[in-house]
C-alpha cells in the first residue's frame, strides 16, 4: 500500500492541534506505537538517538502514544509529552494517543496492518510465549495475529510511501536489521 492515503488520515500532534503525515511526504518515516510506563519503555532512547543519527538525511520517528497493552500510557498527552521529554529527551515527533488495536483502531494503524500484515523477528514467537504468559498471569485475553502485538512495534515507510518493513515489539530500534533498513530506504 502507498502511503499516499496514510497523508490523508486525520491525526492529531501530542499538543492536540489536527494535522496529518502530508508534511512527511518524501522522508523516511519509522512509525512506533509508544507507552510510557512498558517494559520496553527505554527503547525511547533508542528512538531519540537514531532519530538524532538520521534526521538530517530525511528521516523522522513519529511517536503514536496507545493505552492498549496492559494500559500501560493511562496518563493524559501533555502528561506523555512531559514523561518523553523529560526522561528520554524525546525531540522527534509525538502525536496524541490512540487506539492501536481492537474495535477502535486509529485509520492510521488499520492502513498500516493492512499494508504489512505481519512484522519480522527472529524472536518473534519467543516474545510472544512470554507475552502471553504475561497476559494471562494478568487476566487478560492474548492479541489474535495480524494486528499489533504490543508496545513499540515498528513500521518503517520508505521515501516513496510504501511500507518497507515491519518490525516487531522486541526488535530494538537501533538493532543493525532495523538500521541497514533504514539505511537502504534512506540511499533510495
Amino acid at each position: 500500500m502507498s502511503l499516499a492515503a496514510l497523508y490523508d488520515i486525520p491525526v492529531h500532534k501530542i499538543t492536540g492541534e489536527g494535522t496529518s503525515l502530508a508534511d512527511y511526504r518524501g522522508k523516511v518515516l519509522l512509525i512506533v506505537n509508544v507507552a510510557s510506563k512498558c517494559g520496553l519503555t527505554p527503547q525511547y532512547d533508542a528512538l531519540e538517538k537514531i532519530y538524532a543519527r538520521f534526521k538530517n538525511s530525511g528521516f523522522v520517528v513519529c511517536g503514536f502514544p496507545a493505552n492498549d497493552f496492559g494500559a500501560q500510557e493511562p496518563g493524559s498527552n501533555e502528561d506523555i509529552q512531559t514523561f518523553c521529554r523529560s526522561t528520554f529527551g524525546v525531540d522527534f515527533p509525538m502525536f496524541s494517543k490512540i487506539a492501536v488495536t481492537g474495535p477502535d483502531t486509529h485509520p492510521l494503524y488499520q492502513s498500516l496492518i493492512a499494508a504489512e500484515p505481519k512484522a519480522t523477528s527472529p524472536g518473534r514467537e519467543a516474545f510472544r510465549e512470554n507475552l502471553n504468559g504475561f497476559l494471562q498471569q494478568h487476566g487478560a485475553t492474548t492479541n489474535p495475529e495480524p494486528g499489533i502485538l504490543w508496545n513499540f512495534e515498528k513500521f518503517l515507510i520508505d521515501r516513496n510511501g510504501k511500507v518497507a518493513a515491519r518490525f516487531s515489539p522486541e526488535v530494538l530500534p537501533d538493532d543493525p536489521a532495523v538500521v541497514a533498513a533504514i539505511e537502504s530506504c534512506l540511499n533510495s
